[in-house]
C-alpha cells in the first residue's frame, strides 16, 4: 500500500499536508512569476557586454595572426622572386587551374609555386631521416634509393594532385547543383527578372545549399556589372568552371539575350535535357555494375566459397590418409 512507502516514518495525514503545502507554494511562485514584470534590458546589457568582450579579444588577436600570415606570405614571395618562378610560361595555365579549384586569392599562385619547390625538399629530408637516422629498410640500398626518389616525386606532384582533386570535387558539386539552379532560374525568369537580377537572386538562394555554384554566379553578376561586353562575363563563367553544363547554360543565356527568345522557355528545355542526361549517366553506371563487381567477387567471395564447399572433403581425405598409417 502507498502508506508503506512514506519516507521518514511520517504519518499519512502529515505527508498529505506537506504535499498540499508544496503545491500551494508552487502555485504562488508561478502566479508571482507571471505577474512580476521582467526587465529585458538587464539580460540585453549582459549580452552586449559579453559580445563586446569577444570583439575586443578578436581585435587584439587579429593583428598577431595578420602579422604571422604577412610574414609567411612575404617569405614565400621572396623565395618565388629569387628563383624567378613567376616568369614561367605555365603561369597563365596554373592561374586558371587555381581559379577552377576556387582559390582566387591574391597569394594563391605564390603559395602554389612555393609549395612546388619546398615540398620535394621537405619530403626528401624526411626520407633521408627515415633511411639514415632510423634505418627503416636496414642494409638494403636499392630500397633506400627507391624510397628516397619516391618521396621526392611525391612532394613534387602533391600540389598538382591536390589542385586536380579540388577541381574535380568542385565541378562535381556544380553538376549536382545545376538542376536546382535551373529551376530557380526558370522561376525568376517567369517572374520577369532580368539576367543580372536573376543570377543575383539565384546565387543568394543557393548560398547555403550549393556554395560552389552560388560563388560562380555571384562573381558572374559582378562581372556583368563592369565588363563592357556581357558575353565576356558569360565566357569567363564557362572558363572558370570548365564543365559542359555551364557551357550550355551560358550559350543559352547569350542566344536568348541576342535574339530575344523567351528566357524561361529556353531554361526549361535546358533543365529537361540535363535531367535526361543525368538519368542516362545513372543507367550507364548501373549497366557497368556487373562488370565492376566481377573482380571483387572473384577476389573475396569465391575463395571463401571454395573453402566452405571443398574444405570438409579435404579434411575427410586427410583424416582417411591419417587412418591408413
Amino acid at each position: 500500500m502507498w502508506v508503506d512507502s512514506i519516507p521518514f516514518d511520517m504519518a499519512p495525514e502529515d505527508f498529505v499536508a506537506l504535499l498540499g503545502a508544496a503545491a500551494a507554494l508552487a502555485s504562488v511562485m508561478a502566479v508571482w512569476a507571471g505577474l512580476v514584470a521582467r526587465n529585458p534590458m538587464a539580460s540585453r546589457a549582459r549580452n552586449l557586454l559579453a559580445r563586446r568582450s569577444e570583439l575586443r579579444a578578436g581585435l587584439l588577436a587579429a593583428p598577431r595572426r595578420h602579422e604571422r600570415r604577412e610574414f609567411s606570405v612575404g617569405l614565400m614571395h621572396r623565395v618565388v622572386e629569387r628563383l624567378h618562378l613567376m616568369r614561367s610560361d605555365q603561369i597563365r595555365k596554373i592561374t586558371l587551374r587555381l581559379s577552377q579549384a576556387g582559390w582566387r586569392q591574391r597569394d594563391a599562385l605564390v603559395t602554389y609555386l612555393f609549395l612546388k619547390v619546398a615540398l620535394p625538399l621537405v619530403f626528401g629530408i624526411v626520407a633521408a631521416f627515415l633511411i639514415y637516422g632510423i634505418g627503416i629498410f636496414g642494409d638494403a640500398p636499392m630500397f633506400n634509393i627507391v624510397f628516397a626518389l619516391g618521396a621526392v616525386l611525391a612532394g613534387a606532384f602533391a600540389p598538382e594532385l591536390v589542385v586536380k582533386n579540388k577541381i574535380g570535387h568542385r565541378q562535381q558539386q556544380i553538376r549536382l547543383a545545376m538542376p536546382d539552379g535551373l529551376d530557380l532560374m526558370v522561376i525568376c525568369a517567369e517572374a520577369g527578372l532580368s539576367l543580372d537580377a536573376m543570377l543575383d537572386r539565384v546565387s543568394r538562394e543557393l548560398a547555403l545549399s550549393w556554395v560552389e555554384l552560388a560563388d560562380e554566379l555571384g562573381l558572374t553578376v559582378v562581372e556583368l556589372g563592369f565588363l563592357p561586353h556581357r558575353r565576356e562575363a558569360l565566357d569567363h563563367l564557362t572558363v572558370r568552371t570548365g564543365i559542359p553544363e555551364i557551357r550550355a547554360l551560358t550559350n543559352t543565356l547569350a542566344q536568348t539575350e541576342k535574339y530575344g527568345t523567351p528566357l524561361s522557355h529556353s531554361l526549361r528545355v535546358l533543365a529537361k535535357e540535363f535531367r535526361n542526361e543525368r538519368l542516362t549517366r545513372a543507367e550507364e553506371k548501373a549497366a557497368r555494375l556487373p562488370a565492376v563487381l566481377t573482380v571483387p567477387m572473384i577476389t573475396f567471395i569465391l575463395p571463401a566459397l571454395f573453402i566452405v564447399l571443398i574444405g570438409p572433403a579435404v579434411l575427410n581425405v586427410l583424416d582417411g590418409f591419417g587412418g591408413m598409417k
